[in-house]
């Protein structure tokens, strides 16, 4: 069985943005966290999407989103 990448998946989830909606193009730790808590609770779609929003609501809540932000520094996209 193949072992999971966690530094490749917090790199994606350090680049994932919004698709849709009033914050379309921003990255998702950089949504309100206000808006995080009403897409968990009221629209959470069951995709890759939903399991990136619901890691970036974890992280908020527990004050660490900003883990994301120095990912996007130290490893600039290409």
């Amino acid at each position: 069985m193949q072992q999971p990448n966690y530094k490749e998946q917090l790199l994606k989830l350090a680049y994932a943005k919004m698709p849709y909606g009033k914050y379309e193009g921003r990255y998702l730790s950089d949504l309100p966290e206000y808006y995080v808590i009403w897409l968990k609770n009221n629209r959470l779609p069951n995709s890759t999407l939903g399991r990136q929003v619901l890691e970036v609501y974890e992280l908020k809540v527990n004050g660490m989103e900003g883990i994301l932000r120095d990912l996007r520094q130290r490893f600039p996209k290409p």
